[in-house]
């Protein structure tokens, strides 16, 4: 088993940011190193700005350079949560948990945890729905005459 450090950006529910006070982040790099994808390859800016079928087109293809990065398959979870597809979604959180390479983890709150862990957390997450969209509350709703 191979630890690495990944240092978690913040993501939220409608952005992809610390979602549920979970701390579930993105993942970034915190160091450059060849054999792991690039800040860009992670699709970091794309998913914090909310730009998820976007995010989703550079990760799949950052995913045939890097077949076996959990983060890969954190973010891309993420954003085909976000995008709607929770049962594509799901294969890459269970792909993330079951990988043979365990990162360490910084997430959004301070916390450090492993790849596996923050692949579960996912997976409580969409269980829980927390990656749909919230739904309109009755008082947000304009009604016209």
């Amino acid at each position: 088993m191979t630890l690495s450090k990944i240092t978690m950006s913040k993501i939220t529910k409608s952005g992809l940011v610390a979602v549920a006070g979970l701390g579930l982040g993105l993942a970034a790099p915190s160091y450059a190193q060849a054999t792991q994808p690039s800040d860009e390859g992670l699709a970091s800016a794309s998913l914090a700005e909310g730009q998820a079928l976007k995010a989703i087109r550079k990760l799949e293809a950052e995913l045939k350079a890097y077949p076996d990065d959990p983060a890969l398959h954190i973010n891309l979870g993420i954003a085909l949560a976000h995008s709607g597809n929770e049962a594509k979604a799901r294969g890459h959180f269970e792909t993330a948990l079951a990988s043979r390479e365990v990162l360490e983890l910084d997430t959004a709150d301070g916390r450090t945890t492993d790849s596996r862990r923050l692949a579960r957390q996912a997976i409580s997450m969409l269980e829980r729905g927390d990656f749909r969209p919230a739904m309109t509350q009755p008082g947000q709703l304009t009604l016209r005459d």
